[in-house]
C-alpha cells in the first residue's frame, strides 16, 4: 500500500537550560499539533540526543521523536543500534531513526575523528544500515564489510516497532539520495553540503530546479517502492508577513538567489498564512513533500498552518 502523502511537521529542537525547559518544549509541540521532535547530532551547543530525546518522550503522550540526524561516523552501529533500540522500546515505539553520513567540518576538526571523503563515509553508512537492520531482527547477525565486522551477534534489546523504528536518510547528492531511495522509510530532500558548512553555496543547491532533479533521481531509484516512502524537508525560515517581496529582497544574499526566486525557494515559507498553505500544497503536488520539518525559533509562528494542514 502506498503512503497517502498527508502531512505531517516536525520540529527540530537542540538544547535547553534546564530539564523543566526542555519538557516545556516538547510538551508545548505536542499541544501545537506537531508530530515529532528532531535533534541533529553535533558537538557544538547541543544536548545528547539520546538522553535528551527520552525526556522528550518521558514529557509527552504521543510525541515521536528522532535524530535529523545521528551521524554515522561518532558511534559504532552496534552501539547506536542498541541505543536505537532502547529509545524506541522506553518511548513506546515513538522513535524516528534519521542516520547520515556525516558532514561538519567542525565536528571532525574539533575532535579528531577522521574526516574521510564523501564516498568512504557513504560506503560506511550503506554498511550501518545493514548492521543495525539486522540487529533490530531476531536472528544472530554475522556480518563481514569493508568497514565493520561481526560475528553471530544477537542485537539487544529489540525495538518495539517492527520491523524497526523507520529509518530516515537524507541527503542533496546523487548517491546518497539513491541509497535512501533504496533502504529508507523517510528520504529527505535536502541541499547538498559539498564544503562542509552551511553557507551559499549549500543554500543554492536547494533551488526548485535543483530539487526536481533530486526528486527524479529518487524515483529512478526506488522504482515500485516510491509509492511506499515518506519524503522529508526541513525548513530554514518561516516568515509570515504580508509583505513577501519585501522579505524576500532582504533574505535573497542569504541563499544566495535573486529576489524574485526566494518565494519559491523549497526550504523557507514567505508570504501570508494563507499564501504559505497554498504554497505549502502546491509544492506536495510538484515533489511529493508532506513530512516537513521546522526549526525551533519557527514552532510558535508556523504553528497555524499546522494546525491547519497537518493530517490533510
Amino acid at each position: 500500500m502506498g503512503h497517502d502523502r498527508r502531512f505531517r511537521f516536525g520540529v527540530q529542537i537542540s538544547t535547553a537550560t534546564s530539564a523543566d525547559e526542555w519538557a516545556t518544549l516538547a510538551r508545548r509541540a505536542e499541544e501545537l499539533g506537531y508530530s515529532s521532535v528532531f535533534m541533529p547530532d553535533h558537538f557544538g551547543d547541543q544536548l545528547s540526543p539520546g538522553p535528551a530525546l527520552m525526556a522528550a518522550a518521558d514529557a509527552t503522550t504521543e510525541l515521536r521523536i528522532g535524530t535529523l540526524v545521528y551521524a554515522n561516523d561518532y558511534k559504532h552501529p552496534v552501539v547506536l543500534a542498541k541505543e536505537v533500540a532502547t529509545l524506541d522500546l522506553l518511548s513506546g515505539g515513538r522513535f524516528e531513526f534519521g542516520l547520515g553520513a556525516g558532514w561538519m567540518n567542525t565536528d571532525y576538526e574539533q575532535s579528531g575523528i577522521p574526516h574521510d571523503r564523501a564516498g568512504i563515509r557513504i560506503d560506511r553508512l550503506a554498511e550501518a544500515l545493514t548492521v543495525c537492520r539486522g540487529l533490530f531482527g531476531p536472528d544472530p547477525v554475522t556480518f563481514d564489510g569493508d568497514h565493520y565486522q561481526l560475528s553471530e551477534m544477537v542485537g539487544m534489546p529489540k525495538p518495539v516497532q517492527s520491523p524497526h523504528p523507520p529509518f530516515l536518510i537524507g541527503g542533496g547528492g546523487k548517491r546518497v539520495l539513491t541509497l535512501a531511495a533504496q533502504e529508507a522509510d523517510i528520504v529527505g530532500i535536502n541541499p547538498k553540503i559539498a564544503s562542509g558548512a552551511v553557507d551559499t553555496e549549500t543554500a543554492q543547491n536547494g533551488a526548485p530546479e535543483l530539487t526536481d532533479q533530486k526528486i527524479q533521481w529518487v524515483k529512478d531509484a526506488a522504482g515500485d517502492r516510491y509509492a511506499e516512502l515518506e519524503l522529508n524537508m526541513l525548513v530554514f525560515a518561516v516568515v509570515v508577513t504580508d509583505d513577501k517581496q519585501g522579505v524576500a529582497e532582504m533574505m535573497a544574499p542569504m541563499f544566495g538567489l535573486d529576489p524574485g526566486l526566494v518565494g519559491d525557494y523549497p526550504l523557507a515559507w514567505i508570504g501570508t498564512e494563507d499564501e504559505i498553505v497554498e504554497t505549502i500544497q502546491a509544492r506536495r503536488d510538484r515533489w511529493d513533500v508532506s513530512y516537513l520539518v521546522i526549526q525551533a525559533d519557527a514552532m510558535e509562528t508556523a504553528a497555524p498552518i499546522v494546525a491547519r494542514l497537518a493530517g490533510t
